[in-house]
């Protein structure tokens, strides 16, 4: 009787022992596999391009891309493998940051041309004017802020001011056709407009009859090349004065 007793009491003892050994064990890390994206090579900047640069084989670079992020106006190597030597010598309309993928909307073959012909968009002229700290919004207009063109002029003894041109995009001031490097002011003597060719006319004809000043528009009413174009009416006297695309037409009230 006493044998069995033992014999209980020691397979209880070597249970326990060996509940024990497996609740203190650490279970082995499971690993998680997971599946490899499908991706495929676009084309994208090497280095940042500015604009008006004209681009060079080491400019641009294949980098894989998530297939599924690919946009439709990506470069994939899969559709031209020689895309680098078929855009090389192109200039850049708009600016890229080292790792952006390139888009042909933003470039442009010059051809022997100059960079300002390049980047002008198609049926708008580049027109220049002198301006100084005083009419240039104390240096603070920058290329690609939008500004409206004051005519200040002398009638009856006395001097009037007239929008003439109103929500123009600033392509240049003097050599400078982007901030770069930090730079917050630019202070120069020329500003080149970017302007229809009947705005053209109204600022070589406002030039003669007077001072233009350059009014900085505000990034919250600046309208980008393409938008729709508002109608702006006044009435003054017998006329109204028709603003249409930065134009002021005169037209009677019968």
């Amino acid at each position: 009787m006493r044998t069995a007793r033992i014999v209980v009491l020691g397979i209880a003892l070597a249970a326990g022992g060996l509940a024990f050994m497996l609740s203190g064990r650490t279970p082995a890390p499971v690993k998680v596999v997971q599946p490899a994206s499908e991706t495929v090579d676009i084309l994208v900047a090497k280095s940042d391009i500015d604009v008006g640069r004209s681009i060079g084989s080491d400019n641009l670079a294949w980098q894989p891309w998530p297939v599924k992020a690919a946009g439709p106006l990506f470069v994939k190597r899969s559709a031209r493998p020689n895309a680098i030597d078929e855009l090389k010598g192109s200039v850049a309309r708009g600016s890229f940051i080292a790792g952006e993928p390139i888009r042909e909307q933003k470039l442009v073959k010059a051809s022997g041309s100059g960079f300002m012909s390049a980047i002008l968009p198609a049926g708008m002229r580049a027109v220049s004017t002198e301006i100084s700290p005083e009419s240039g919004a104390g240096g603070f207009i920058l290329p690609n802020d939008y500004v409206d063109v004051i005519l200040t002029h002398q009638s009856d003894d006395r001097y009037t001011s007239e929008t003439v041109l109103r929500n123009i995009r600033v392509l240049a001031i003097d050599q400078t056709i982007q901030e770069k490097d930090g730079q917050k002011v630019v202070v120069g003597r020329t500003a080149t407009l970017e302007l229809s060719p009947s705005q053209a006319e109204t600022l070589v004809l406002s030039r003669r009859r007077g001072g233009l000043s350059l009014a900085l528009r505000s990034l919250a009413d600046a309208r980008p090349a393409g938008a729709v174009v508002e109608e702006e009416v006044e009435r003054k006297g017998g006329n109204i004065n028709v603003v249409r695309f930065g134009v002021t037409s005169v037209q009677s009230v019968r």
